[in-house]
């Protein structure tokens, strides 16, 4: 949702109405969604300015100007924090797993939220999408994640919110498992790709890895059976 802030700020400063202001922030949001950048040709901070001169003319038919961006840019930043438990939780996994960040996206947009939320002290790692070859679904993206950790994919497990990029890519790089973060618990009806696992809270995350690895020595032992009985 657009900030507050920014509301306020095309409120008092351009006098538009409460109504024109949530207009403008909601066009822009739209925008965002359905945003498609090439580096090459233009930078992400010009292509941003760019959404919200259009929802501005789009909305009440006048000029943009670059200061609503910087403020929208600025107040989206400072709302971006770790929770309290989030960290503790990445803390306490650390001391057992090694853990890497990847998301898809433009570079400087990505290692700006990285920087704002300060997460880098929690991640052995950090990969952003928008400077690799490839992005997430594709196999390739992931593979080089494994290389950095060291590990195999069959020894990773991919967790992440989004079907489409986190677990088809974690399915396509034959990752050990696949963990959905579905906050809204939306139930799945004949959707593929399917998870591995479903979590509502990122914090359920070292019960589901705790069940996983239960799992897996409760097959070993049951192959170990197996084979001493032939």
């Amino acid at each position: 949702p657009c900030p507050v802030q920014v509301i306020s700020a095309l409120q008092s400063k351009h006098h538009y109405g409460e109504g024109e202001a949530r207009a403008i922030c909601d066009k822009v949001q739209a925008k965002l969604l359905k945003e498609c950048h090439d580096p090459a040709k233009m930078c992400i901070t010009d292509l941003r300015i760019s959404h919200w001169e259009e929802a501005i003319q789009e909305t009440i038919g006048g000029e943009g100007e670059r200061h609503c961006y910087y403020l929208w840019k600025t107040t989206r930043l400072q709302h971006l924090t770790l929770a309290e438990d989030t960290r503790e939780m990445l803390t306490e996994l650390r001391k057992r797993v090694r853990l890497l960040l990847l998301t898809n996206g433009d570079r400087q947009t990505q290692r700006e939220k990285i920087e704002a939320c300060a997460c880098q002290p929690y991640f052995d790692a950090i990969v952003v999408g928008g400077e690799q070859k490839e992005e997430k679904p594709a196999p390739s993206i992931f593979h080089y994640c494994c290389d950095l950790l060291g590990v195999q994919p069959a020894e990773c497990v991919m967790v992440g919110d989004s079907l489409d990029t986190d677990i088809q890519g974690g399915l396509n790089a034959g990752l050990k498992a696949t963990v959905w973060l579905n906050k809204a618990m939306t139930t799945l009806v004949d959707t593929s790709p399917v998870p591995h696992y479903i979590i509502s809270s990122v914090l359920d995350l070292p019960a589901v890895l705790q069940k996983m690895e239960h799992n897996i020595n409760a097959k070993l032992g049951t192959d170990h059976m197996a084979s001493s009985n032939e």
